[in-house]
């Protein structure tokens, strides 16, 4: 009923780009701030960029500034994160979530999470 779907995930060499999607069925994407996060193993789940809800603003953290970004489009009710020049250290599992409000960078404030889509940087 009220799902998000992350996909294309994979495993690509050093300095490669990939294209995560995630889409939403069952709610209105365009209402939600979406957030990005991953979680490599033995760490702790991080948020790494997000779109508002409204006015169009992004976040980005610093290991992703420059490399990553995040767009919509409401047409697919979907949100993307576009990921180049990839790093080894940007293996993980990697999460996409929704909240009715504002971009935050704690996982606690979303309410609704993806099932998540690994990605490999070998070293």
């Amino acid at each position: 009923q009220l799902q998000l779907v992350e996909s294309g995930g994979g495993l690509v060499q050093p300095g490669g780009s990939l294209r995560l999607s995630c889409a939403a069925s069952g709610f209105a994407l365009n209402y939600y701030a979406i957030g990005w996060f991953r979680q490599a193993p033995g760490k702790e789940r991080e948020g790494i960029s997000c779109v508002f809800n409204s006015g169009g603003s992004t976040n980005y953290a610093d290991s992703v500034k420059g490399r990553f970004i995040i767009f919509r489009d409401n047409a697919k009710n979907s949100v993307y994160l576009q990921m180049n020049s990839l790093k080894p250290e940007d293996t993980a599992v990697y999460y996409c979530a929704a909240a009715r409000s504002y971009c935050a960078a704690s996982p606690s404030h979303y309410t609704y999470w993806g099932q998540g889509t690994q990605v490999t940087v070998p070293s």
